[in-house]
């Protein structure tokens, strides 16, 4: 099928297009398919003006008037390009799909049915949602999306430091809350909207920089306007979009053009920590960081006290053992992380051991 050409919007078809490329070719698919909202007429506000939602023919499936007909269409479209996606996926890719109430579910059966994996499900919670103006439902202020792998023993990526890092320093939860895409980042043609239902690129953002590493190619069969290849481009990855409408592909190429690429890895990725080398805490007493005969203090109280060791390991009056084996016998615990559990006081003020093993990595590199 020859070499895969990256940083291009490939117009057309996207189940013939993905048919096209080599398989097992890409490390990312995400994709943000029609809905099939199956809107019945216009959307009004209480002042009588139009809603402008989702009334283009590409989210119409089957007979608009027969709901079982539109499904079967639906479904059918759905099976076809997740097969061909998967098709061009590698192994140990992944593929993350988002949708509403409308289709979420039905795409997530199909894709069960295929072998697919599924890792999270991740509600999107709209900080801004638009009301239910008609006062007849609750405010739809969330979507779904799904990430998954095509098998179980995939050895997927996940940046998990770099999510942890995002998020203050605690662990990144499946409920992610982020604004629509509104003011400038809001493509619009002639006053109004280029495309109904473009997607922040924060959420973007936050799925390459999880789930891809850079230079890695990122491919989206349903392009738009082009919000993932922007996001990919700032992110220092490679990307594909396929799109059918000329306008969307327009608009498209000329945002990326104007989105300036990030090339410097070193502001592009977050190291593993299970990849650092590893420092004994016998190392920072032979280096003279702490010494022999120096108390520790455990806890965010300072509840806990013990001594340090020449060899590195620690004595409390009861429990004598490594930093970890102490700081969990001291509590009672099952098992302790010593280097952020013992810290130690310098001018008057506390510090927690693990900040001397960093330093020490940092001589290292």
């Amino acid at each position: 099928m020859g070499t895969l050409k990256t940083n291009i919007i490939i117009p057309g078809d996207c189940i013939a297009s993905l048919n096209a490329l080599p398989a097992r070719s890409v490390d990312l698919v995400f994709a943000d398919p029609p809905y099939n909202l199956q809107l019945g007429g216009d959307l009004l506000r209480p002042d009588n003006s139009r809603v402008d939602g989702v009334d283009e023919d590409w989210d119409r499936f089957g007979d608009q008037s027969s709901p079982a007909d539109s499904f079967a269409a639906y479904d059918r479209f759905t099976r076809d390009w997740l097969s061909a996606a998967r098709r061009v996926l590698k192994d140990d890719g992944a593929l993350w799909v988002i949708g509403s109430y409308h289709n979420i579910f039905r795409v997530g059966t199909i894709l069960q049915d295929l072998g697919f994996w599924v890792l999270n499900d991740i509600v999107w919670i709209k900080s801004n949602p638009m009301p239910n103006f008609r006062g007849t439902r609750f405010t739809n202020a969330h979507e779904t999306l799904l990430w998954c792998v095509k098998a179980p023993n995939a050895r997927y990526t996940f940046n998990y430091e770099a999510m942890k890092n995002l998020n203050d320093g605690l662990q990144m939860r499946s409920d992610w809350m982020l604004p629509l895409c509104t003011g400038t980042e809001r493509l619009k043609s002639n006053g109004h909207k280029t495309h109904p239902t473009q997607k922040p690129e924060s959420l973007l953002y936050r799925i390459i920089l999880a789930t891809t590493n850079p230079g890695d190619v990122i491919l989206d069969p349903f392009f738009g306007t082009g919000t993932t290849g922007a996001a990919a481009k700032k992110l220092g990855r490679r990307w594909i979009g396929l799109e059918r409408d000329n306008t969307y592909i327009a608009a498209a190429r000329a945002r990326l053009d104007a989105t300036r690429e990030i090339t410097d890895l070193s502001v592009l990725s977050t190291p593993n920590k299970r990849s650092e080398p590893r420092i004994p805490f016998g190392t920072v007493v032979e280096r003279g960081f702490l010494d022999p005969g120096e108390i520790l203090w455990g806890g965010e109280r300072r509840r806990w006290s013990a001594k340090i060791r020449a060899d590195g390991t620690l004595i409390s009056s009861d429990h004598k053992g490594s930093i970890h084996q102490v700081g969990a016998a001291v509590q009672g615990a099952p098992a302790c992380n010593g280097w952020t559990f013992w810290h130690f006081e310098r001018d008057g003020e506390f510090h927690a051991i693990d900040m001397l093993r960093q330093k020490i990595r940092a001589e290292l590199h």
